[in-house]
């Protein structure tokens, strides 16, 4: 097929995280994290994260992760360990902010601020997050051509 045509990635909607209890879930994610929960269904909840979401599905019955993960962007990820074991989660020793949750879920903590990564400026505004870049994230898109 001509790669002219194939469809282009360019973004995430959802990411789904499997659970072994969903209350409980939503308990350790919101001690940590400050979010709007866009629904609930008796065995999903859907937190908001602006133009994107983040799915708790309760059923997970796997090891725990060990390379496999994704990041979560905040405004501010300093926080995020001493509240992470205070919920019941694991911090892991990396160079980055990466921890377990109760089901063995990895997630990567990353400041907004660092990445290339953006939002809509109404998007930043609705979360109450600054637009803010760091140097090395501003060059990064400049390399690219997106700023």
């Amino acid at each position: 097929m001509d790669d002219l045509h194939k469809p282009k990635l360019v973004g995430l909607n959802h990411i789904v995280l499997e659970v072994g209890d969903l209350t409980a879930a939503l308990d350790f994610y919101h001690a940590i994290f400050a979010f709007r929960l866009r629904g609930r269904e008796d065995d999903m909840a859907f937190l908001d994260m602006g133009d994107q979401f983040l799915v708790l599905a309760e059923g997970r019955d796997q090891s725990a992760d060990k390379t496999r993960h994704f990041g979560l962007v905040v405004d501010d990820r300093s926080t995020v360990p001493d509240r992470v074991e205070a919920a019941g989660g694991r911090m892991l020793d990396t160079p980055f902010v990466d921890f377990l949750d109760p089901w063995g879920n990895r997630i990567q903590v990353v400041e907004y601020r660092d990445l290339q990564f953006t939002k809509t400026d109404a998007v930043l505004e609705k979360l109450g997050v600054s637009p803010d870049k760091s140097a090395d994230a501003l060059a990064e898109l400049d390399e690219k051509g997106l700023r």
